[in-house]
């Protein structure tokens, strides 16, 4: 008898707490080609839209079939199409974790300017999918027949091969490989990886839009060198980086991936729409270090550029303590990407004034084609501004030196030919295509899928027993995941970098899985305040990773945790960090009135989303350690926090709150006459909100004007924020007041926030009973909208706003706020939906 999970118990748990399954098969009367109808298995509903003023054709949509709701041997993954309109939709099967099975569907819709589209994927063995035209290939091809004389192949025929590692003797020019290597392309252009020491990457520059590498060399071995109707070699490599390759920067130039054992190709896709191969590199020896790389490069249909994602572990992994993947960021601190950098050519860069998520660029751009002497050629390499360290070169190559990013890096790169077809002529064309290129990438399409399965769950309304089960399913989920992996010697998986004493994954989520605790007790969630909170905490009471002196109230906000653990345990060790982190409340530097600065690089400062990250510590020590006056006067430093916000932040004509306030007004997001920002950020009122109610939770009855002031505000906050509600949905948006606005989405967490702040509300009788419908209307929304169901049990939130803050390239403005990526399963929001759950579950229970 197989072992049933407990993820799996929960999805059992959940349908039969909430719902009747539907039938698994709908009847779809929508027409596919050349079948007049058919009952197809609906799989999941999509929408999806452009959040750009500009058509992105053949946009690529991927869908996990984890996402889909559907195992990896699932039967009806062989015939799933995509069907708009009783249209099908240009779709493949693809393989992304390159372990020979198809994993994925890519969906290649177009669409035009701010436009949303909804479409259907049904798995039916019935309908008759078009054949598509081959715009992507990608092919390594090597002789037979022949023999080898010394380090050169004598004789022989070409013929393609899925997998090939090159004998010992193999290098440069040894006439074995067609066209030295792999070679990967789209109707736009092609490139070549050298599999060899050179380590080069080369590029075809096209005539045409078919498919040329398949004849490219087969006849002379370097026949490509020459003009021909499809195009040319264009591109002089030499020992550069050539266009996009990559190596190491050994602070004077770039250490190619040449010192190697082995080289390992496979061409893992070779598609109509997208294709791809993988370069493994063997004991690659570099900065006296020894590693094995991984490197897949892809592209799409209608796209010139290269997705190259880079994988890189030890080769012998050390038993240690230490995070594998934190020994990597030490070991081997960069990894150089770039392109050649020839004579009469200009280095272009993107734009800096953007945040670290958002993708930018460096390019080069001249007569720098092989093709003739007055032929333009443009390069560039692609990635997210956070992780570039710097921008340099050396003798042969502009070189963007890059975070190693614990050995998980990925970025794109590029070329634009003058002789292609349609092609861009000047650099002034160059830019705009690449401004263009990097707002695609940097403003993903606004994408919610819902899978049948996670439909079937979600189809009945909800239940004190079923908000309690979402609740566990996405603790538990978590847990699984991610949760415990968050202790002082970890990784930080979103932000890819060792962990730290950090408010969302040390303090937030561990909170929430107290508070679960209370009413659905599970010594795990008990345990895991102790081996990842209280794993920072030394036998000293020191705490690992904080640093005093940036005065950052988020690193606050785990403390809360900790004075848990003191008041469990009743270690010294314990008070002493809590201590540590009162004492800087005290010295932490204010605005006149007292409000705290967000940190010291952010001066004169107040957040929305520092009053949640500082006052409800500041209130629950002083209710655990302090007495009379002492305990009084911290209390009403905490509720002063909240007036300084709402004098400062709230408009009185909206009742919403801007994002921050700029004491001195001289930050650049700052409004020079008040010093606000410019845009209500939902989840900036939302950090707010659960400070409302949560500090409440800590000032006695006795403390009755701090009380009021604070309940009045929830009164005034609450019909405030509910006329901005997404009616049809119950959710809210990213930007509070702009639904309409090109780009905004729905936003996760911001909507579990306030469902959490309306129904504790309630709960707790600050709000009156009339609240109950929108709460429950709250709280169904962000359950339909952006919770799912996978085929493990595991559940997921979807839909969450990674990041957003100010400064430091954040301008505040309404395109600022739709950069930011959106991700799933984030502990910013994982804490507001499980507490929301919580509230819910209690307020249902009466």
């Amino acid at each position: 008898m197989k072992q049933i999970t407990s993820s799996k118990i929960f999805a059992l748990t959940l349908i039969s707490l909430s719902l009747n399954l539907l039938s698994a098969c709908t009847t779809d009367k929508s027409t596919a080609v050349a079948v007049p109808s058919t009952n197809a298995t609906t799989i999941a509903t999509i929408e999806a839209t452009n959040p750009s003023n500009f058509a992105r054709e053949q946009e690529p949509l991927y869908f996990s079939f984890y996402d889909l709701g559907l195992t990896a041997d699932d039967a009806k993954i062989k015939h799933l199409v995509a069907q708009q309109n009783g249209k099908i939709l240009p779709s493949q099967l693809i393989d992304t974790d390159m372990d020979s099975k198809p994993d994925t569907l890519l969906v290649t819709p177009d669409f035009s300017a701010a436009q949303t589209q909804q479409f259907t994927i049904v798995s039916d063995a019935r309908i008759q999918v078009p054949a598509l035209k081959k715009q992507t290939q990608a092919e390594l091809s090597i002789k037979e027949g022949g023999k080898w004389n010394g380090d050169k192949y004598e004789g022989g025929t070409f013929k393609n091969v899925q997998k090939f590692t090159p004998p010992p003797q193999y290098t440069d020019h040894s006439y074995f490989i067609r066209y030295e290597g792999p070679g990967i392309e789209s109707d736009k252009v092609a490139y070549r990886v050298y599999l060899d020491w050179r380590n080069g990457f080369d590029i075809f520059g096209k005539k045409i839009g078919d498919m040329a590498l398949q004849n490219i060399g087969q006849k002379d071995y370097g026949d490509y060198h020459k003009d021909a109707p499809w195009g040319q070699d264009i591109l002089q490599v030499g020992k550069t980086l050539g266009t996009g390759g990559y190596g190491f920067w050994n602070g004077k130039s770039v250490e190619l991936m040449s010192k190697v054992k082995t080289w390992d190709a496979t061409i893992v896709e070779n598609g109509a729409l997208y294709s791809a191969f993988n370069i493994k590199y063997n004991e690659w020896q570099v900065n006296n270090h020894v590693f094995d790389v991984s490197s897949e490069l892809s592209m799409n249909a209608g796209s010139r550029l290269v997705h190259t994602r880079l994988k890189i572990t030890e080769h012998e992994p050390q038993t240690s303590a230490i995070d594998p993947r934190a020994r990597v960021n030490k070991d081997l601190p960069n990894i150089a990407i770039g392109v050649v950098k020839h004579p009469n050519t200009k280095l272009l860069l993107g734009s800096e004034n953007i945040s670290g998520s958002a993708w930018t660029y460096a390019a080069s751009w001249g007569k720098q084609s092989l093709s003739s002497a007055d032929s333009y050629l443009g390069m560039a390499v692609i990635f997210r501004k956070g992780d570039r360290e710097k921008q340099t070169e050396d003798d042969g190559s502009y070189v963007t030196v890059m975070n190693t990013n614990g050995g998980d890096l990925d970025y794109y790169f590029l070329a634009a030919w003058d002789q292609e077809a349609n092609a861009i002529k000047t650099e002034a064309e160059f830019k705009a295509y690449l401004d263009r290129e990097v707002e695609r990438l940097t403003k993903e399409s606004r994408v919610k899928v819902e899978s049948s399965l996670s439909a079937n769950a979600k189809a009945k309304p909800i239940t004190a027993q079923s908000a309690l089960a979402w609740s566990k399913g996405l603790a538990d989920s978590e847990l699984a995941r991610k949760t415990l992996s968050y202790h002082a010697n970890g990784w930080d998986e979103f932000r890819k970098r060792p962990t730290n004493f950090e408010y969302d994954v040390v303090g937030m989520q561990i909170y929430a899985l107290q508070k679960l605790n209370e009413v659905s007790p599970d010594e795990r969630y008990t345990k895991a305040l102790e081996s990842v909170s209280g794993s920072y905490i030394t036998p000293e009471g020191k705490i690992t990773g904080f640093n005093a002196d940036l005065f950052s109230i988020d690193r606050t906000k785990p403390g809360e945790m900790i004075i848990l653990l003191e008041q469990k345990t009743q270690e010294a060790k314990y008070r002493k960090a809590v201590d540590l982190l009162r004492a800087n409340l005290k010295r932490h530097p204010r605005t006149s009135e007292g409000a705290f600065w967000h940190r010291i690089i952010y001066p004169n400062q107040l957040w929305m989303d520092g009053v949640y990250m500082g006052m409800p510590f500041l209130a629950q020590y002083a209710a655990a350690y302090e007495t009379g006056e002492q305990q009084h006067e911290s209390f009403k430093e905490a509720v002063h926090e909240f007036v300084i916000a709402r004098d400062h932040l709230r408009n009185p004509k909206t009742g919403l709150y801007y994002h921050a306030w700029d004491e001195s007004k001289k930050a650049d997001w700052a409004d020079k006459a008040n010093g606000r920002a410019s845009q209500y950020w939902s989840r900036g009122m939302g950090w707010y909100a659960m400070a409302l109610v949560d500090v409440l939770d800590f000032l006695p009855p006795k403390e009755k004007e701090l009380r009021k002031t604070l309940i009045d505000i929830i009164n005034e906050l609450a019909p405030d924020i509910l006329r901005y509600q997404d009616q049809a949905t119950g959710t809210w948006w990213q930007i509070t007041d702009r639904p309409s606005a090109i780009g905004n989405y729905r936003e996760s967490t911001a909507t579990a926030m306030f469902s959490y702040f309306l129904t504790k509300a309630i709960n707790r009788g600050y709000l009156p009973a009339s609240y109950r419908t929108a709460a429950i209307k709250t709280y169904t929304g962000l359950i339909n909208e952006f919770a799912s169901i996978g085929p493990d049990g595991k559940i997921s939130m979807n839909g969450q706003c990674l990041v957003a803050g100010l400064g430091v390239g954040r301008d505040g403005s309404y395109d600022y706020y739709m950069t930011e990526p959106i991700t799933s399963n984030d502990a910013k929001g994982n804490t507001p939906f499980i507490l929301a759950g919580v509230e819910m579950y209690k307020l249902l229970k009466k």
